[in-house]
């Protein structure tokens, strides 16, 4: 089976490393060339655990093949995935020009029956918009060529992304006729041979499921978030409220865990642009949009908690941060909660030195030295965690990277200047840090 997938960002490129080790021939499409070239040279432009020894081996069996034109390859593939990205616009709601384009190109030179299959995240009711843009092409072609329209979003995490492809819980598709249903039926029996854990449905509900699981986790860590800034107030344990409501069947365990907040490529985004769907069609999303609001309140925790400790005047202090990423396993620091606290501290005119064991480039990317920042701090990149804590006045975790878990305390407290350190995960236990001589603050503990 032949396939095209259009964009090699994390969605794009996972999908089509996954799908050819099925043994699917993919043919990755991005405009960006420069990407394609370094792709083709056995480059990854995106940090994913197995990732790169996926694409290698199968560019090397000749079943992953990365290409700047998608009209090139259309004639040989039945299917193309929509995969490039849907950030958010101005008013929160997602742009969907990328998508749009690609639903351009692809009815300007389709020959035979190809289904377009959306796996970006897209608002309900897209699907018929790029139905709209195919048949205005066909029709400028004047020509009658038979397609289809597909929703499949994606249930990716960041970190696991290859091992929740390969043996999904569930994949979701959205199709309109038994024929694309055949079509996706196909492709996806490999991955699911012992359950066939495919749930087709109408693509607009298809559309709906994606934002609606999004916005059910991120409303989970909200409301946890939320408790635990009433337990620092009420003088209860975050953890043994969670393990206490956590053991009820009909809540479990699963994103209950208290912290500085979310960040990533799609909750934050998806939250948004669901909020925004529900008020261009009358309807106000109370919850959702009370979870945003939580949400980017708590990524200011750390940082008043680090003022209440030190006072309100932190120029010149020097304050280390351990993490940089949203989460662990990954180099992705989109909305993540490290932007807010490096940025209050700069304004502040603190010193931050910083270290994450992934995304150190990225955030010299997106920081520098911090110059760019409001405020006359600065931004210094240590070589390794106990460098980042050298001198430090307090130590800032931010994520919960493996290799912050079980620190030598004794080394982090005669490096550091002052034993403050302020948990922004719940990883350490107080009483442990306590002992070896540190000031310890956790979230709603």
């Amino acid at each position: 089976m032949n396939i095209a997938i259009v964009g090699t960002g994390y969605v794009g490129l996972v999908s089509g490393a996954c799908f050819s080790e099925m043994g699917v021939d993919v043919t990755c499409v991005d405009i960006d060339a420069d990407k394609i070239a370094c792709l083709k040279s056995g480059e990854i432009p995106i940090y994913e655990p197995g990732l790169k020894e996926l694409v290698l081996r199968n560019v090397e069996a000749g079943r992953l093949h990365f290409t700047t034109s998608l009209a090139e390859c259309l004639d040989d593939v039945e299917v193309v995935f929509s995969a490039v990205g849907t950030p958010p616009d101005e008013d929160g709601g997602a742009d969907l020009s990328h998508v749009l384009d690609v639903a351009r190109t692809f009815g300007r030179n389709i020959n035979r029956y190809t289904l377009l299959v959306t796996k970006s995240t897209v608002p309900v009711g897209t699907a018929s918009k790029v139905k709209d843009v195919i048949s205005g092409e066909l029709s400028s072609r004047g020509v009658d060529i038979d397609f289809e329209v597909a929703s499949n979003p994606e249930f990716l995490k960041e970190g696991a992304a290859i091992k929740d492809f390969m043996s999904p819980d569930r994949v979701v598709v959205g199709v309109e006729s038994e024929r694309a249903k055949a079509v996706m039926t196909k492709l996806y029996r490999p991955f699911l041979t012992n359950n066939f854990r495919v749930y087709f449905m109408d693509i607009p509900s298809a559309e709906m499921t994606k934002y609606a699981a999004n916005a059910m986790l991120a409303t989970r860590i909200s409301f946890m978030n939320d408790i635990a800034n009433l337990c620092d107030h009420v003088g209860a344990d975050i953890n043994m409220v969670r393990k206490g409501i956590g053991t009820d069947v009909r809540i479990g365990g699963k994103f209950l865990y208290a912290g500085c907040g979310y960040g990533g490529s799609c909750f934050p985004k998806d939250v948004k642009a669901l909020a925004r769907t529900a008020r261009e069609n009358g309807c106000v999303m109370r919850v959702v949009e009370a979870v945003e609001a939580t949400n980017e309140a708590q990524k200011r925790v750390v940082y008043d908690k680090l003022c209440a400790a030190l006072g309100d005047s932190l120029k010149e202090r020097r304050i280390a941060v351990w993490g940089l990423a949203f989460k662990p396993e990954t180099d992705d620091m989109r909305q993540a909660p490290s932007l807010v606290v490096i940025e209050s501290l700069v304004a502040a005119g603190a010193v931050v030195r910083v270290y994450d064991p992934v995304a150190m480039d990225e955030c010299r990317r997106r920081l520098g030295d911090g110059s760019a920042l409001r405020g006359d701090g600065r931004v210094e990149y240590a070589c390794d965690m106990y460098d980042a804590a050298l001198g430090a006045d307090a130590l800032l975790l931010l994520t919960e990277w493996k290799q912050f878990r079980m620190p030598s305390w004794s080394v982090l407290r005669h490096v550091m200047g002052n034993p403050l350190i302020i948990d922004g995960r719940n990883i350490y236990d107080r009483a442990e840090v306590e002992s070896e001589g540190f000031v310890y603050s956790g979230i709603g503990r």
